[in-house]
């Protein structure tokens, strides 16, 4: 039997919330949250589930979003709501993408006033080889999307497995955390962008489950 654990999204905002924790341990030297500034935009499911992480730890959090009812949706919850527009206009730690894709591109992250981008949408970056320069040239960490909202597909993996269990998912989830210190220490080691560090090391993983299988054989 397959399927049955619902909604991954608390599962792909935990895996953001541990991601953005293992790249403050790496910029700031303590993975604690308590007192960052963090830009959340996009407050749909994955934004909502995130913002509550955030705030169990004492963040202070900005939210965007398209739309009024999504903004409503997180009225009862102490954060500061900002125009999409005036996104650009702010100063926060870190930048948590959680909707819209290419919202880093050449126009917009020479305007970011933070340290981190950390966000559970898709395609956050417009153009991959050109924007991920751009941040790197700015000094901004930036945790590729694919590495960060990998607990969407851990959810998923395991139910097609047939063998879900909760607390094995948010175990294997946590494990961002420590593959976002990777991919940001490897970029920095390398002098090569996050995302280039982060596609080597999804290679070097694939690489050696093929060796293992073929070694099982």
């Amino acid at each position: 039997k397959t399927g049955g654990s619902g909604d991954p999204s608390p599962v792909t905002a935990y895996g953001v919330y541990m991601g953005m924790k293992g790249a403050c341990k790496s910029i700031f030297g303590l993975d604690s949250l308590q007192g960052k500034k963090v830009m959340v935009q996009g407050v749909g499911k994955v934004g909502r589930a995130l913002i509550d992480y955030l705030l169990a730890e004492d963040a202070e959090v900005m939210v965007s979003d398209l739309y009024k009812h999504q903004l409503e949706s997180v009225s009862d919850r102490p954060v500061k709501v900002v125009g999409l527009q005036d996104i650009w206009e702010q100063d926060f730690d870190i930048y948590a993408p959680c909707a819209l894709g290419a919202t880093l591109n050449h126009g917009t992250i020479p305007l970011l006033k933070c340290a981190i981008i950390a966000g559970g949408a898709n395609n956050q970056l417009e153009d991959e080889d050109k924007d991920a320069r751009l941040l790197k040239e700015r000094g901004i960490a930036y945790v590729p999307d694919f590495l960060i909202n990998g607990g969407g597909i851990t959810n998923v993996y395991f139910e097609q497995q047939g063998m879900y269990n909760r607390e094995t998912v948010m175990d294997h989830t946590a494990g961002i955390y420590d593959k976002a210190i990777e991919v940001l220490k490897n970029a920095n080691r390398y002098n090569i962008t996050t995302h280039e560090s982060a596609v080597a090391s999804a290679m070097s993983r694939i690489d050696q489950i093929s060796q293992a299988k073929l070694k099982s054989k």
